[in-house]
């Protein structure tokens, strides 16, 4: 299983982990906020007032409100990413990371513009009578030329609906009950498959019913998670209001430098905050990716345009708002730099060979410069000798990219005396009973709900966590399944969702106990194949988003001429 994952890994490193998918990401956002003028600032005001349902007629057709719509798709997009994603990104690269996911974000309302708008101009309507819509139907409808020539997107289509599938799985079953079950017993000791058992009942009861039992779970649970959130996050950042101000220049001082050693942090690179908060970005408020538009097609309107205009509310919600949030609770804290004691993963642990002081500053700068890819340190490759629980060798372990302190070994609740195996610095635990314990830097949720306990709420701050991301994590779950249920009606039609729906909900129990090591590993693959014909087919068409959007704003001054536009 490890091989198949370092093979899955390697992949994803030449795709959606390569540089190159990053700035196809970014040019796009940026092309089309030059291209069209600016538009999630123009746009802004006028897409509340569409969201309000100013605009509505009786005529117009869909399974959603404007607001059900937008509530849909941000429960999909809000959930581990503003809680853990935040975390994971600035404990890799530094403060500097959240500027550049608020970056992403603010060109990603722009491609959130722009997806959503031309997948809702092809959308259809299915046997059953509902309505199905998203990249795949443009992709198969549109008239995309390049160079002249029409182009047979259908087999790309057909492509981006099944990586749709495999990442509601990876994105939004698997990972996300993997989540929560793990979070739950931390917190309140509750066994990870009961957690999973209870939740994939209620889980199925939700998504059983179709879309608008779904619109009508989301537009109720998306405010109440948000209100209950902001609320505790203020609660951290106004106890320690002294650091809030250190905190956000903190963010941008070192944009184009990478953020210096601080604490038990040590340090990153430009590049390294650029892909971080870059990566992390898009993970978080998928701008690009054509998941969104899916949601976004069942909503009720006339104009194709009116909805990409509610799509530009996502990104400031999800990325400018809640995670930033996320990222002042972490550094007003200080938890971000701070080491803890905590169970270590084997994923985040490196032996090297020969001792390393953290004092000392030649060490220091020896291990980031292993760290950030600079300089290769040699690692430790045999058996670590452990007494009483303490390793013998002459060696450093590294625990979360930070210098691991007052480390023990333990078979179970004991003190552990024997060999440990360790291969190309990797720890092996054959047994499966090897626990070890130390102090060391945290990230993802972890990090988040220590910062939470720094706060007005004290040790009661973890309880908000695991809650918020019970209802961050479970929303998303639920957005997942409507998105794979599309992509399976768009493969092999109506009959095929309810088999879908049924695997959909057992992968979501087995996902509360399972490894998903490798389901998160093939997500970042499905979600490059889903973001990436997506990118190209939107540029493809950018003169006929262009002409849209004017017949949009032609028509909206003959029957609205009482209203200001921006155009």
């Amino acid at each position: 299983m490890q091989e198949l994952n370092d093979f899955l890994g390697l992949i994803d490193g030449i795709i959606g982990g390569s540089d190159w998918f990053v700035y196809l990401l970014l040019g796009t956002g940026i092309f089309f906020t030059v291209y069209l003028k600016f538009p999630q600032i123009r746009y802004f005001r006028h897409a509340i007032k569409v969201v309000k349902g100013k605009f509505d007629k009786k005529s117009d057709e869909g399974d959603a409100t404007h607001f059900q719509a937008l509530a849909t798709a941000l429960s999909g997009t809000v959930g581990t990413g503003n809680i853990g994603g935040v975390a994971l990104a600035i404990h890799l690269g530094g403060p500097a990371a959240l500027f550049w996911m608020l970056v992403t974000a603010f060109l990603g309302m722009t491609t959130k513009f722009v997806e959503v708008t031309l997948s809702h101009k092809y959308r259809e309507k299915v046997e059953d009578g509902s309505i199905a819509g998203g990249p795949m139907y443009y992709m198969k409808n549109a008239d995309i030329r390049f160079m002249g020539k029409k182009l047979n997107m259908r087999w790309v289509a057909a492509l981006f609906a099944f990586a749709t599938i495999m990442s509601s799985f990876g994105t939004g079953s698997l990972p996300q009950i993997n989540n929560i079950s793990n979070s739950i017993f931390t917190t309140f000791g509750i066994t990870q498959w009961v957690t999973g058992l209870i939740l994939a009942v209620v889980l199925a009861m939700v998504i059983l019913g179709g879309i608008k039992r779904i619109v009508k779970v989301t537009e109720k649970l998306v405010p109440s998670m948000a209100i209950l959130y902001f609320f505790g996050a203020l609660g951290v950042i106004l106890y320690n209001y002294e650091n809030i101000i250190p905190s956000l220049i903190s963010v941008f001082a070192d944009v184009f430098t990478g953020s210096a050693a601080t604490g038990g942090f040590m340090g990153a690179t430009l590049s390294y905050a650029f892909n971080r908060g870059v990566n992390r970005g898009l993970f978080s408020n998928e701008a690009g990716q054509g998941s969104a538009p899916i949601a976004h097609a069942a909503a009720k309107a006339h104009e194709p345009v009116s909805e990409g205009m509610v799509a530009i509310l996502e990104p400031f919600i999800d990325t400018i708002v809640i995670c930033t949030l996320t990222g002042l609770v972490l550094l007003s804290s200080g938890a971000w730099n701070q080491k803890f004691q905590n169970k270590f993963q084997y994923t985040d642990i490196e032996v090297l060979q020969g001792s390393y002081n953290e004092l000392e500053q030649s060490d220091k700068e020896k291990i980031y410069q292993h760290l950030v890819g600079k300089e290769s340190l040699d690692v430790f490759d045999g058996s670590l000798d452990v007494q009483n629980g303490k390793i013998t060798n002459d060696i450093t372990l590294l625990h979360a990219r930070s210098f691991a302190e007052d480390v023990r070994v333990f078979l179970g609740d004991e003190l552990y005396t024997g060999k440990l195996s360790v291969s190309n610095g990797d720890v092996i635990d054959e047994s499966g009973n090897i626990i070890i314990r130390g102090k060391s830097l945290l990230h993802s949720a972890p990090l988040t709900t220590e910062a939470f306990k720094m706060g007005l709420f004290g040790d009661f701050g973890k309880y908000i966590v695991s809650i918020g991301l019970l209802l961050f994590a479970f929303s998303t779950a639920i957005s997942w399944s409507y998105y794979g249920d599309r992509a399976s009606t768009y493969l092999w039609g109506t009959k095929s969702v309810f088999y879908y729906r049924i695997v959909y909900v057992v992968g979501f129990f087995f996902g509360s106990f399972a490894d998903t090591t490798i389901i998160w590993t093939l997500s970042g693959i499905t979600i490059a194949i889903m973001t990436i014909p997506n990118l190209i087919g939107i540029l493809l068409m950018r003169k006929e988003m262009l002409e849209t959007v004017k017949k949009y704003w032609g028509d909206f001054k003959t029957e609205w001429p009482e209203e200001k536009t921006p155009e």
